[in-house]
């Protein structure tokens, strides 16, 4: 089995695992980027204050998800992107996280996709003072990039792993999470919050779909 992954990144309104403002999404095929894509996401209600901290960190305001699509209205983009590929992430516990926080506000169920995170690989890969992800992105060669741009950090999360898998000498990523001795995870849908009934049914085309390219 090659290097094929699907690398994602989320930016959050606040504090809120339920309040994704943003998503980025890379597709990695034998080790390359074959396929990338980001739109801005509505936060569900109860879930949408946007913080003055958060906005510092990504730029993104209500205004700017005010026509997007609301978590269960894309969320089977995410799914069909990904397919059944296996996650990566740079601390994956916060954006898987943000799947599960956001299934169970909206009533969706996600599948349970296997996710790796590239932070423990990172750490196990090379010696840096700190493994935050420009940090680690540079150890791999990538750079320059666009800091909580969820599109562009889930690329530097892809070159991370890409990266790492060749310094470790491994062909798929259950090898290199082996070589590296990092646990590959699968993720748990966390207890539904929403009513009964509110399931996410099948995504119409965006309305509004914000590509960072």
């Amino acid at each position: 089995m090659p290097i094929d992954f699907t690398a994602i990144d989320f930016e959050t309104a606040n504090s809120s695992s339920a309040s994704a403002c943003s998503v980025g999404l890379v597709k990695v095929r034998d080790g390359v980027v074959v396929d990338k894509v980001g739109w801005l996401i509505k936060p569900p209600a109860g879930h949408d204050a946007f913080l003055e901290w958060n906005t510092r960190i990504h730029g993104i305001r209500a205004d700017d998800v005010a026509d997007a699509f609301e978590w269960h209205e894309q969320f089977d983009l995410i799914a069909d992107f990904a397919g059944i590929d296996v996650f990566v992430a740079h601390n994956a516990g916060f954006d898987m996280g943000v799947i599960k926080g956001a299934c169970a506000a909206t009533g969706v169920t996600p599948p349970s996709w296997a996710y790796l995170c590239s932070l423990q690989v990172a750490r196990k890969t090379y010696a840096l003072d700190s493994y935050r992800l420009p940090l680690a992105a540079a150890a791999a060669g990538f750079t320059g990039f666009s800091h909580h741009d969820a599109l562009a950090d889930a690329e530097a999360c892809a070159a991370i792993v890409v990266h790492a898998a060749q310094v470790h000498g491994a062909d798929d990523l259950r090898q290199l999470a082996d070589t590296a001795r990092v646990g590959m995870k699968r993720l748990t849908p966390a207890a539904p919050a929403a009513e009964p009934g509110a399931g996410a049914g099948p995504a119409p085309a965006p309305r509004r779909r914000v590509v960072f390219r």
